[in-house]
């Protein structure tokens, strides 16, 4: 069996009408026995009937930019990410980050270190979204550039790239 910690969102506090959590600052590397747990989740879901995800991206003033709707109910396992990013959650997710599993209820804005492989849980629907700098020309050259499990990813399952722009200078 497979244990994922489980810890509530920490602080929240009222800014005007919306409610904002301020669970954590900094998504860390996680060590290889995190990643490897995130590997054992990763091969019990594949043996569960999947839901097909769309990814959105955009190329565009040096960054590449991919979101992904998590609808409630569905865990997910992300690719092991190679770059630094930033990672914005906005929904209600469960998010193991490596030593512990931590709930983001609204919106969060995060800074997500190379060395990642994480594990989600959506008790809402959850857009994630994850953007790094890149001289990527093609979402294929970025998703290569942040992961080598470029190959597992959801995007490259769908019959065509969806939402793709390229706005990037060649």
């Amino acid at each position: 069996m497979i244990e994922i910690p489980m810890v509530q969102a920490a602080t929240s506090f009222n800014y005007g009408e919306q409610q904002l959590a301020a669970a954590r600052q900094h998504v860390r590397a996680m060590a290889p026995e995190a990643v490897q747990s995130v590997r054992d989740l990763e091969a019990l879901t594949e043996q569960l009937p999947q839901v097909d995800i769309a990814t959105d991206h955009v190329l565009h003033a040096g960054t590449y930019t991919r979101t992904i709707t998590i609808p409630a109910g569905v865990v997910l396992t992300g690719a092991l990410i190679r770059v630094d990013t930033v990672l914005v959650i906005n929904g209600d997710v469960a998010v193991f980050m490596g030593d512990e599993t931590i709930r983001l209820a609204g919106y969060h804005v995060l800074q997500a270190s190379a060395g990642r492989k994480q594990a989600f849980y959506a008790h809402g629907d959850t857009q994630v979204t994850m953007i790094f700098a890149t001289a990527a020309t093609s979402v294929e050259q970025a998703e290569n550039e942040f992961t080598n499990e470029a190959d597992r990813l959801l995007s490259r399952r769908q019959p065509e790239i969806q939402g793709e722009e390229l706005c990037q200078e060649q």
